[in-house]
């Protein structure tokens, strides 16, 4: 049976296992989370530790943004975790996680957090990873699990565990999305149904970008581009083809390998994200 525990003392007396997983969540789970607490106990196999964090973490909140709105779902937080294979839910206090109030001491994001989503909402990316270093050292995991629809904020992730040395392994987890392709987030619910159908616009672009790959980056971007001239209604922060290595926009001409094709815009009052992945052959 799950265990849902509150503090960081609960927290060390639960979960025994070979290995531990941790899935960082801010609740609200969904299908997605599931895919990567499945991904979590698949690794680790029946003996070991599968732990969700649910924590809303105030640090990642601008100014404006949706502190208050957004979601507090506990109870079916803890029944989808249990049936995705968690051991152990823990979802902590503001005080249990910052017991000194708002933390004077904070990671910075550096170079890698200042464009794209760090430009759009800026100090999120600092928030993030203070919280995910303070859960990584709370939970002491062998591997974490992140989606690579937060594209950024894997790569964020995995630059501080870099950077740091943190004795944990970082998995990507692949976008879950519906059936006419809008990725799964917890924001969806804000979206009315006649802006979810806008909103389909999004994960529109990246296919179209995704499918001319083999003509190049500038016709990935051209592709992309001619998506989103027939939804001008759409409020579009960026559409960028990046380098997932440091979040820089890739050279059009002669760019090989890995690249993100991005996108965030505001569909009605929700701001969405969403990525795909391209690999341009050498």
């Amino acid at each position: 049976m799950t265990e849902l525990v509150r503090t960081a003392k609960e927290l060390r007396e639960a979960a025994p296992g070979a290995q531990r997983a941790v899935v960082m969540t801010m609740g609200a789970l969904h299908e997605g989370h599931a895919a990567l607490i499945r991904a979590a106990r698949k690794r680790v196999g029946p003996g070991g530790a599968v732990i969700v964090t649910v924590f809303v973490n105030p640090l990642q909140f601008g100014p404006g943004e949706d502190l208050d709105r957004y979601p507090r779902t506990l109870d079916a937080d803890v029944e989808l975790a249990a049936e995705a294979g968690a051991s152990v839910v823990f979802a902590p206090s503001v005080d249990e996680v910052y017991p000194g109030g708002a933390p004077q001491l904070r990671l910075a994001a550096g170079p890698m957090g200042e464009g794209y989503e760090g430009a759009s909402r800026p100090g999120h990316f600092d928030g993030m990873l203070t919280v995910v270093a303070k859960m990584l050292h709370l939970t002491a995991p062998d591997v974490t699990f992140f989606g690579e629809k937060d594209g950024q904020q894997l790569a964020l992730v995995r630059r501080m565990v870099k950077d740091l040395n943190f004795p944990v392994e970082v998995v990507g987890v692949p976008t879950v999305r519906e059936p006419d392709g809008l990725a799964l987030s917890s924001r969806n619910r804000f979206l009315s149904a006649e802006d979810r159908t806008r909103a389909l616009a999004l994960s529109q672009m990246l296919f179209a970008g995704h499918a001319a790959r083999k003509s190049g980056p500038a016709a990935v971007m051209a592709a992309a581009r001619a998506v989103l001239a027939d939804h001008p209604d759409l409020s579009v922060d960026y559409l960028a083809l990046i380098d997932p290595s440091d979040f820089t926009e890739v050279d059009r001409e002669d760019h090989r390998g890995e690249a993100l094709l991005a996108v965030a815009a505001k569909v009605g009052s929700t701001r969405l994200i969403d990525n795909v992945r391209i690999f341009f052959q050498p």
